[in-house]
């Protein structure tokens, strides 16, 4: 009988979710669950694992073929697969790996946080595929990051390892993070970062709320000069972080993803200056990739932390 493997990647919207065989190493299945904010954690895993059945289903495959599920969600959570807590979805403490094995029957089941999950995705399928050990970066409405060592996801203690946008950038902020603290990475490296980065350094100019961080990129790519400062500004914020991260994890490499990413060589650039400038001469060398898998990595990620050799 094909072994099959479930990849499931929860987010505030929707959870994305795919069965990949082994037999043919390739994804058989892609689908989408919504989610919706606030609501009862068992009403989404109830929908999720019906879909999974539904799934099974209408391909022909029988569920006694699953092997195995792995769950990316967006919040700490620990090496046993507690979710402490999960901002996105509204959700408290949730013992998603004890619930899932007893409602699937399977024991195979494993939780880690979304960002270390497409971190391993990268890894395993995506730019980082030639390395064994690395930190991703995502830059989104937010910053996540996700540390890959030998291979294997380093949740660190409370599951909190990774958690690069809460890095203290700029510790003379008066503004909070939304993490309650001042000065965080992701005040100014994410997509809201630089547009608050930009409606602060050029009022004048960037007053609309309509502009966006791609605005921004775009007008640095045409040379906008504006544009061009907020960008070094980015730079400079992310390049000393990473300089900071590889001061203590040493990584084979850095990949950079999220829908900042997306923005292109602009942000590698940019961030190698600065990271050449602030880390210590046994690391300027460190790679910085751009992300390669874009929405499917947390898929790819689910489905290797629980493939079996």
């Amino acid at each position: 009988m094909e072994n099959y493997y479930c990849g499931i990647d929860i987010g505030g919207t929707s959870a994305k979710m795919c069965l990949y065989s082994a037999g043919r190493d390739e994804f058989v299945s892609e689908w989408d669950v919504p989610t919706c904010k606030g609501s009862d954690e068992m009403i989404i895993i109830d929908r999720i694992i019906k879909s999974l059945y539904d799934t099974c289903e209408s391909e022909g495959i029988q569920y006694e073929s699953i092997s195995g599920i792995g769950i990316g969600i967006p919040g700490p959570v620990t090496d046993d697969g507690v979710v402490l807590k999960c901002a996105n979805l509204g959700w408290d403490i949730v013992e998603l790996k004890k619930i899932m094995c007893e409602k699937t029957v399977l024991r195979n089941i494993e939780v880690a946080n979304d960002a270390n999950v497409a971190a391993l995705g990268e890894q395993w399928r995506g730019s980082a595929r030639d390395y064994n050990s690395i930190v991703m970066v995502t830059l989104g409405t937010g910053v996540g990051g996700g540390i890959i060592i030998n291979g294997k996801i380093h949740t660190g203690h409370k599951g909190a390892a990774g958690e690069i946008g809460h890095i203290t950038v700029e510790p003379d902020e008066e503004k909070a993070c939304g993490c309650g603290c001042h000065g965080c990475l992701e005040q100014y490296a994410s997509a809201t970062g630089v547009v608050r980065i930009a409606k602060k350094e050029f009022p004048e100019k960037y007053s609309s709320e309509e502009i966006s961080a791609k605005d921004i990129f775009d007008g640095a790519k045409a040379g906008d000069d504006s544009a061009v400062t907020i960008v070094r500004m980015f730079s400079k914020y992310l390049g000393t972080a990473l300089a900071n991260v590889a001061a203590v994890m040493s990584p084979e490499a850095f990949v950079i993803g999220g829908g900042v990413a997306n923005a292109g060589v602009i942000i590698t650039e940019g961030v190698k200056e600065y990271y050449r400038e602030y880390s210590m001469f046994a690391l300027k060398d460190t790679p910085i990739e751009l992300a390669l898998l874009g929405n499917r990595a947390g898929m790819y990620g689910s489905v290797k932390m629980v493939l079996e050799p």
